[in-house]
């Protein structure tokens, strides 16, 4: 049943893929998508049985790379951690599935997009399954092809081509780093097994953990778009909205996250690395927060909130609170799956339209999509008793919990952060829902609510946005729960969910929530009272200066531009000057010509002349006679002397026959 799990979404693919054409795009979508589903079924059964049973299974295929004593085998654990990550990706995975079937029904290469989607989520359990570091190196590998697959499906299109060569690329940034992890655990450990690694972890020096987490920590940034890392992700909606809906919920984004998660034990052992871990998640949300309030498209709206979400899951990451950060990231993946699939219900239905400035009135036109999306939406800005408010409140007020310096900073910053959520979904909903009718006419005549297959999944992650968050809330991170047993590690320093709950000034855990309520409301009001107010702030020089800072993200590709040509003048210069000159000269080059000079030179010597011969033959004994002062072995110097004349008195034969001697 376990390998049946990973095994599966990978048959799918390759059938859907290789027999596409003799099963028909019917046929393909029935194949991966009932096998998602039957998937689905199987890792609720591990999870009961693993995770509410407490009996971790492990799965030992075969022996991998077997070199003295350095073994890595392929093999796979399915642990309290392993089967509640299943839920999120292969339930999401299921229900993008069949959302497509409605949703891509009119693409000619439907087979195509739904094996690559397969794949994806193969390697995504790949990634989550693996018992080491190689066989998650190898589906965090799997993850970036895929999602290059998937953002340039629409390969005709420039901008979607471009957008996946800026994904992998930047993820190859990251996977640098992450590759420089993996040889320093081999080099201090011997092992990538996760049992060796984090059982000795507590006796290797805490500097060179900090240097592995800090290169884990490069990887994170690239592959869960934290701040300096995070470019390729608002522009990964240029592929499909069901695809973004798979990248920003349940799969690649979170791939960082959870090695975060899963390599608690060493993270936990270096003060350092968490310190930095916090700052930059708490960066991360503010920042990408402020960037999302003056956005305009309908997905990279909702692109940059998952950003900002990310960044509270490496803050709270570096806060130790391993479990918390879980828990948020099965709540963040429900609802923004149904955000982006409600979004993409609403540009099936506006005729493509992505602009939210040329959308409103639809929510009477559109009253299923509203509901869910409205859900979808108070989720996202963790209004109360929503599934986004448990897991976003105990996150913020974790970092006040730490009564440290980097804790308050991670507690004022992604306090900020939930008012900039809250005012730009708010805007969102405004000017797609309430807000006069700015579209062409044509797109408002030919609106039609979501079919049965894009229907379904909306209705199921709707619900699940509700009540999953309250239900789950004591399993996960409840006081005294031992759900994730050892399947994570928090030092017994770090535990501060007892402060975070009940030891808080009531000011302070209040003031989150009361932030998001007034920009919920607040945003309202300016829009449908008082929008002039917003227009002459943004004319004032100040306004302009501000709007023109956050809608160039920061000047953060300005930057990326200039660097990336400092980078590339660099390596031209190194390219002539080192590459083709140094390393040439003293390299292939300049020892092949050395050597051919040199034998040419030798060679000239040979004029078949006898005295010239007799003269090397005198030179030769007179520098072997020489060298015999520092030879202690005679019978050295006797080979070398017998072998010189035997050498020579053969060239003497050879050369008598030459025309000199007639």
């Amino acid at each position: 049943m376990y390998l049946a799990i990973i095994l599966i979404p990978l048959l799918g693919s390759i059938f859907s893929g290789m027999f596409g054409r003799k099963l028909g795009a019917q046929g393909s979508q029935f194949i991966t998508t009932f096998g998602l589903i039957f998937t689905c079924l199987l890792s609720f059964t591990a999870f009961y049985e693993v995770g509410l049973n407490h009996s971790p299974v492990s799965v030992d295929l075969f022996s991998w790379i077997d070199s003295e004593y350095f073994l890595v085998s392929w093999g796979f654990t399915f642990d309290s951690l392993t089967v509640s990550m299943l839920i999120p990706i292969v339930f999401i995975s299921s229900l993008v599935h069949m959302y497509s079937i409605s949703y891509m029904g009119g693409d000619p290469h439907t087979q195509r997009f739904f094996s690559y989607l397969s794949a994806f989520t193969f390697c995504m359990l790949l990634l989550v399954c693996g018992d080491n570091l190689l066989v998650l190196f190898v589906g965090w590998e799997g993850v970036g092809v895929c999602s290059y697959l998937l953002i340039s499906f629409w390969f005709t299109r420039i901008a979607a081509t471009k957008s996946a060569i800026q994904a992998i690329v930047t993820n190859k940034v990251g996977d640098w780093g992450m590759s420089i992890a993996l040889f320093a655990i081999i080099f201090v450990f011997g092992n990538l097994d996760y049992s060796s690694i984090f059982s000795l972890a507590p006796y290797i020096n805490t500097d060179i953990l900090t240097f592995i987490s800090l290169c884990i920590l490069i990887g994170v940034m690239a592959k869960s778009a934290q701040l300096g890392l995070h470019a390729w992700l608002p522009t990964a909606m240029e592929g499909p909205t069901p695809v973004s809906a798979l990248i920003h919920s349940a799969t690649m984004v979170t791939a960082g996250i959870f090695l975060m998660i899963r390599t608690s034990p060493l993270l936990e052992y270096s003060s350092t690395a968490l310190i930095v871990i916090t700052c930059l998640g708490s960066l991360s949300a503010f920042v990408f927060a402020s960037i999302g309030l003056v956005q305009n498209d309908l997905k990279r709206i909702i692109a940059y909130s998952t950003a900002s979400q990310l960044g509270y899951l490496g803050a709270v990451c570096g806060l130790s609170q391993y479990n918390i950060a879980f828990y948020h990231i099965i709540n963040h993946a429900f609802f923004k799956a149904l955000l982006f699939l409600a979004a993409g219900s609403v540009i099936h239905a506006m005729a493509d339209e992505q602009d939210v400035r040329r959308m409103g009135g639809l929510a009477k036109l559109l009253p299923f999509t509203f509901v869910v999306m409205f859900i979808a939406a108070l989720s996202n800005i963790a209004f109360p008793f929503l599934s986004g408010f448990y897991s976003k409140e105990i996150i913020i007020l974790s970092g006040y919990s730490q009564y440290s310096f980097h804790g308050s900073f991670a507690y004022w910053m992604t306090t900020f952060a939930a008012l900039f959520t809250s005012i730009y979904t708010t805007r969102l909903l405004y000017l797609t829902f309430f807000s006069i009718p700015n579209g062409p006419r044509n797109n408002y005549e030919n609106t039609h609510e979501a079919p049965f297959f894009m229907a379904i999944p909306l209705g199921i992650l709707a619900i699940l946005s509700v009540v999953f968050g309250y239900l789950s809330k004591d399993l996960f991170i409840g006081i005294g729960t031992d759900f994730f047993a050892n399947a994570l590690f928090i030092h017994p320093n770090h535990i501060i969910i007892v402060d975070a709950e009940f030891a808080l000034p009531l000011f302070i855990k209040l003031l989150p929530s009361i932030l998001t309520i007034c920009g919920f409301i607040g945003t309202l009001l300016f829009y449908e009272f008082v929008p002039n107010i917003l227009v002459e702030i943004k004319l004032s020089k100040f306004g302009r200066m501000l709007y023109t800072f956050l809608n160039q993200k920061y000047f953060f590709d300005l930057v990326y531009s200039r660097l990336i040509g400092l980078v590339l003048n660099i390596g031209y210069m190194t390219h002539k000057v080192i590459d083709r000159g140094t390393l040439e000269l003293i390299g292939p080059t300049g020892l092949t010509n050395l050597f051919n000079n040199t034998s040419k030179n030798i060679a000239s010597l040979d004029s078949g002349y006898i005295p010239n011969l007799a003269l090397y033959i005198i030179l030769s004994v007179i520098t072997l006679t020489g060298a015999i002062l520092y030879l202690d072995d005679a019978r050295l110097l006797l080979i070398f002397i017998s072998t010189l004349f035997l050498l020579n008195s053969r060239h003497f034969t050879t050369k008598t026959n030459s025309p000199l001697f007639y």
